[in-house]
């Protein structure tokens, strides 16, 4: 019974999605690469209701394709965090300071791909964000070559040293994405946001995680949402779920967002 109530709270947003990016046209996971790649970009999150999620995306013009891949255009991701044993990396976001990072590997579902990442903080609060392939196998651990990696990128962004890191936290959700490929701009829409620890899966709200991705921070997509007046929010899909997970941890950054949330834990 829980299970079933589950998936009919989410049944609006991944509605309100699914009918978002039904009757646009297609653009290949190797156009966007090719013309809205942005590895240095400046991302913006908003949280929208279904309702308000259809407005926006009624408001976006024809311009705006979505990324289909073998047919699916909507598509399952999956990424485990990596932070120090005391989240260092989650109290420095929290205390919003410049020199910061995520280290991650996400999982690309139907796709079958997997990349290990780390996102730095670049001039202006811009996101850069350094990749590199690797086996799905290797998602949950980091190996050496990806901790080499990661310290390279560190020492040449920061000048910093490479702490421990052990595995934090694990997320899944369903996205489609738009993409303007003349502007090279980006549009991703998230629902079904869940996180899993030992003790179970906690359910997010049953609302869309719309970011959007331009080179300068005022995109199309920016406008629209701001004739909404849906403004931007603080937030990250890895410090709420580190919050949500570990209620001993100082959160007062996104406690009213917190606040606003309807968190559903099931037991594992």
């Amino acid at each position: 019974m829980q299970e079933t109530n589950q998936k009919q709270r989410f049944s609006q947003a991944r509605i309100a999605m699914e009918c978002a990016v039904d009757g646009r046209s297609g653009i290949s996971l190797a156009d966007v690469v090719e013309n809205a790649a942005l590895q240095t970009r400046v991302d913006k999150k908003f949280l929208l209701t279904p309702e308000q999620f259809r407005r926006f995306t009624n408001r976006l013009g024809p311009e705006f394709s979505v990324m289909q891949i073998n047919g699916l255009r909507t598509f399952q991701y999956r990424s485990t965090y990596f932070d120090t044993p005391d989240f260092e990396q989650y109290v420095a976001h929290r205390q919003g300071r410049r020199r910061r990072y995520k280290v991650r590997s996400r999982t690309y579902v139907e796709s079958e791909l997997c990349m290990f990442e780390i996102k730095t903080k670049g001039l202006r609060g811009a996101t850069v964000k350094h990749r590199r392939e690797q086996p799905i196998a290797d998602a949950h651990v980091l190996t050496p070559e990806n901790l080499e990696f990661a310290a390279q990128v560190l020492a040449e962004e920061y000048g910093h040293k490479m702490p421990k890191l052990v595995p934090a936290l694990r997320n899944a959700y369903r996205r489609a994405t738009l993409v303007d490929p003349v502007d090279g701009e980006r549009v991703t829409c998230d629902v079904d946001l869940r996180y899993a620890d030992a003790d179970g899966v906690v359910h997010g709200p049953d609302m869309v995680i719309v970011e959007t991705k331009t080179a300068h921070g005022r995109g199309i997509s920016d406008a629209a949402l701001a004739e909404l007046n849906i403004r931007p929010v603080s937030m990250s899909k890895y410090c709420l779920g580190v919050a949500t997970l570990n209620p001993q941890l100082p959160a007062n950054k996104w406690s009213r967002l917190l606040s606003r949330l309807n968190w559903e834990r099931t037991a594992a």
